[in-house]
């Protein structure tokens, strides 16, 4: 029951950054441990981000391609881990795994999604999907267009650690502004689970808003989740909105109890879920902020200096999704844009991924690889990345992300937004020509973002004003733009 945070033991909680970016040039980075009981997530040792090739070109699809739902071969795999069906009661993801996923799944988003196996329409063009995928349930979808290009098991009902706290941010990010600040109480740390990842915040200190959510994102810390959640009013308050806003998103698999993910009794979510939910956050540019953000300045403890000076010194904080950090064994995904990695002892590794070549958007989830490699679920998402940016634009959908109640309700009200920003550009009204991604300096806040997505272009990315959606439940993404810091530049 506890979050494994070393980075062997890490294999899920550290995979998401997007490449919405060219190629990331070679930087030494030493890892440094910071953060609570589970160990942080460093190395203790410099290492070098490669460089990944992009593949070639892909044909882009028009935005209003239906989704083509037909039958196909289903190939079968091997599954693991749980709860019950779609619809009975979530079984207790501590109970014993079982060897196969349930009969009777969701069929949520198409009857395809809802069987067992491998979902994939295989054509004439179409890439085979890789073999050395072990994952209990994943899915490859379109970020932009809602379509599922191919799943397994992809409403598998599971325990899904840190994941979770993409949720938790699409629920509380709107309610506090970034500059407000909070002196923590004891209180506010109470009943945060034994081996818990933390960022290492201190009680007594005072922490904005920004603080927080860097905490959360970068670090996964279970202590920044219990803070914020003193803010709204308690942990009971929290996880009671996190259960109204997934149903508000169709996220029907996932039922929460601890806000931060930590392994609780009928804690589940899916592949599906994970996706809905990430798709959901990338609306919002904070969220789009945060989760790409690779390295930060943490206020750390106030102490007295040799003259009797208080001083508070900040630390580097970096963020343990390997695909966007890069490790030892795993590169830095070329796009990669965000979002959440997990790791639980009985979630095993579980992972979302945004990533963006050649103007597609995708998203992939992984849970749980049978695997047991080092940062296998990382390696893991990265070849469905790569099979999904081939298979883009030539592989028949077999399914789709459903849109939320409110969105699909009022997508012909005058003035609908999905994206929680202000006015029909999103970020401010400030929008650029075309579609393609612009690079933007390091932030001025000392975080550094190789990653960091931030800002909406027109094109074929940008929110229609005045619609949530566009015809057959599509729900553009914001174009995903990355802040890269350069060579001597600061933290």
């Amino acid at each position: 029951m506890t979050q494994l945070h070393t980075p062997k033991a890490s294999r899920n909680q550290e995979t998401g950054r997007l490449s919405f970016m060219s190629p990331v040039s070679p930087e030494r980075v030493l890892f440094r441990s910071r953060g609570g009981g589970g160990g942080g997530t460093s190395l203790g040792m410099a290492c070098t981000f490669p460089t990944v090739p992009a593949p070639k070109k892909t044909a882009r699809r028009s935005l209003l391609v239906t989704a083509a739902v037909l039958s196909s071969l289903a190939l079968a795999a091997p599954a693991v881990a749980a709860p019950g069906p779609s619809g009975s009661p979530p079984a207790s993801p501590s109970g014993s795994p079982s060897a196969t996923p349930p009969a009777s799944m969701s069929t949520l988003g198409g009857a395809r999604l809802g069987r067992p196996g491998t979902q994939v329409n295989l054509a004439s063009g179409v890439p085979v999907l890789p073999k050395d995928v072990s994952a209990r349930s994943w899915i490859v979808s379109d970020a932009e267009t809602g379509d599922v290009l191919a799943a397994h098991n992809a409403h598998w009902r599971l325990a899904p650690a840190s994941t979770l706290k993409m949720l938790f941010a699409d629920t509380l990010l709107p309610k506090f502004p970034s500059t407000a600040e909070h002196k923590v109480a004891p209180s506010d740390l109470a009943g945060i689970g034994a081996g818990s990842s933390m960022v290492g915040i201190k009680e007594e200190e005072t922490y904005t808003v920004h603080d927080l959510w860097l905490g959360v994102f970068l670090q996964s810390g279970n202590d920044a989740v219990h803070v914020l959640s003193a803010m709204n009013k308690g942990v009971e308050n929290t996880v009671k909105e996190m259960n109204e806003h997934a149903e508000e998103l169709q996220a029907l698999d996932t039922h929460v109890v601890s806000p931060d993910g930590y392994d609780a009794e009928g804690q589940v979510s899916s592949a599906y879920d994970l996706t809905l939910i990430a798709r959901s956050g990338l609306q919002k540019k904070d969220f789009r902020e945060y989760s790409s953000t690779v390295s930060a300045k943490f206020p750390g403890e106030t102490k007295k200096d040799k003259k009797g000076k208080s001083v508070r010194e900040p630390f580097e904080i970096r963020n343990t999704n390997r695909l966007l950090s890069g490790d030892l064994d795993v590169p830095v995904y070329q796009g990669i844009a965000g979002v959440k990695n997990g790791n639980t002892t009985n979630a095993g590794a579980t992972f979302t991924g945004v990533a963006e070549r050649n103007g597609k958007v995708l998203l992939v989830t992984v849970m749980n690889p049978e695997k047991d490699g080092h940062n296998e679920v990382y390696k893991e998402t990265a070849r469905l990345f790569d099979w999904g940016f081939k298979a883009a634009g030539k592989v028949r959908p077999v399914g789709e992300l459903v849109p939320p109640k409110s969105a699909a309700q009022g997508s012909d009200r005058p003035g609908a937004n999905p994206s929680g920003e202000a006015g029909g550009s999103g970020d401010g009204g400030k929008a650029g020509t075309g579609s393609k991604p612009v690079a933007s300096a390091s932030a001025a806040d000392g975080s550094s973002g190789i990653g960091t997505a931030l800002g909406i272009t027109g094109g074929v990315l940008a929110l229609l004003a005045g619609g949530a959606f566009l015809i057959n439940r599509r729900w553009p993404l914001p174009d995903l733009v990355r802040r890269r810091a350069r060579p001597g530049d600061d933290d």
